[in-house]
């Protein structure tokens, strides 16, 4: 199995690990550099006793500090997978700031027990190894008080919500091109072939990422078209259909070598990514939107927080060309077909759950019809404002009974201004900006 470098990034024991045997081998590098018996070098005034004292400190102290943060860390994924939602695990495990403290802790560690072997009285001093550990030993006291710091930051649902928000953008930016470049639109016909051989999952799990040149290279040997009918993020089970084959050269023994490449070029892992899974990060968002207005939290701020962040994506994900990529070889022929979501799934994935489960609170109906404003200010075409209009009368549709009148006309008032913005009487939906809530 292909180890991605998403995989390495979302492991908490690679960078410690690859830290602490570079420390090792610096270590026994620098053993060499010796002090003679009793001579004081100035790198170490001291005798062997101080220097055993001091590296047996270190390292004993480094330990209990690694035993902590490795205590604290597992106490926030925990209170992040309860209070916000457990696809934000992966973030906490691939922070950098974290894997940073531990590969500092435990490269302290490794030097200081390296160092224990070559401290003997009657033999001369490893003084290089011994101002490394006291180097070391102070740098993870620094390193312990930047990790409480940085966790402090960290927990806080705002500081959650702007890093979900950052990876997706840069995703919409790497994933989609700009809105009107049809250079990897396909043929008219080319998306609803149906007649061709399929070819399925090698084994269970969420598609991670495509790279679609493998699939190119291996159709363009054998002149054939290739249709995916997965995208990243989707779920698929040993044997399930992947996609099709045709062309001329569609004999068994190529789409069997198409079959083999696929295992290469679409990787499928045991949960999402968000390297090219721009839906992931709105689910991320949407988690927190709806666990905020759970009855055991009842935090719609934060509900409509999420929201604001969720219409930022939304509204760069208009300025994308959605829908099915074609991949051509190098004379300029469709290879392969990559297919993705449209306007109207991204705008399911935001609004439908928290227009259910925040149907009874007009904070939340507020900030998502606000968000549909949002959404209909930079809508590029008709189809992207008639779904607008969809959603917006969903909204409406599913508001509770139990809200009283003067929310109802609040929340109707909003909802004349997103039809306002997409008839573009812009200033005139905007008027009632004032904040969270308004005051005329």
């Amino acid at each position: 199995m292909r180890i991605s470098w998403e995989s390495l990034r979302a492991s908490m024991w690679f960078w410690p690990m690859s830290a602490s045997l570079l420390a090792l081998v610096l270590t026994l590098a620098l053993m060499p550099i010796q002090s003679p018996v009793g001579h004081q070098s100035w790198l170490w005034p001291g005798d062997a006793a101080g220097a055993s004292a001091l590296v047996q400190l270190v390292g004993t102290a480094v330990m209990a500090a690694a035993t902590l943060t490795f205590s604290i860390t597992v106490v926030a994924l925990q209170l992040a997978s309860q209070q916000f939602s457990p696809r934000l695990l992966r973030e906490f495990a691939r922070d950098p700031v974290t894997q940073a403290v531990l590969a500092v802790m435990l490269s302290t560690f490794v030097v200081s027990l390296t160092a224990l072997r070559g401290i003997r009285t009657e033999q001369p001093l490893p003084v290089a190894v011994i101002v490394l550990v006291y180097v070391l030993g102070i740098a993870s006291a620094g390193a312990l008080l930047a990790f409480v710091g940085h966790l402090v930051r960290t927990l806080r649902v705002d500081t959650m919500m702007v890093a979900v928000h950052q990876e997706a953008s840069r995703t919409i930016a790497q994933t989609y091109p700009g809105y009107g470049d049809t250079s990897k639109k396909p043929e008219s016909g080319l998306e609803q072939h149906v007649k061709g051989t399929v070819f399925g999952a090698a084994r269970s799990g969420f598609v991670r990422e495509i790279h679609p040149e493998v699939l190119v290279e291996v159709a363009h040997k054998h002149d054939l078209i290739v249709r995916l009918d997965v995208r990243p993020g989707d779920h698929v089970v040993a044997g399930a259909p992947l996609g099709i084959v045709w062309g001329k050269g569609a004999a068994p023994n190529a789409v069997k070598a198409v079959s083999d490449r696929a295992a290469v070029a679409i990787e499928i892992g045991s949960e999402r990514t968000s390297d090219q899974d721009v839906a992931f990060g709105l689910r991320q968002l949407t988690d927190i939107a709806v666990k905020a207005i759970s009855p055991g939290i009842n935090d719609p701020v934060t509900a409509a927080t999420s929201l604001g962040h969720s219409a930022d994506l939304l509204t760069q994900l208009q300025s994308r060309q959605l829908g099915t990529q074609a991949h051509h070889d190098a004379a300029g022929n469709v290879r392969v077909l990559t297919p993705d979501r449209d306007h109207r799934y991204y705008l399911d994935l935001v609004c439908a759950p928290v227009r259910r489960y925040g149907s009874r609170e007009p904070i939340v109906l507020t900030a998502l019809l606000r968000l549909l404003r949002d959404c209909a200010r930079t809508a590029r075409d008709e189809e992207q404002r008639q779904e607008i209009r969809r959603q917006r009368d969903l909204v409406l549709a599913g508001i509770a009974d139990e809200v009283v009148p003067a929310d109802r006309d609040l929340i109707a008032d909003l909802a004349d201004r997103v039809e306002q913005v997409i008839e573009g009487e812009v200033a005139r939906g905007y008027r009632d900006r004032a904040g969270e809530t308004r005051s005329f």
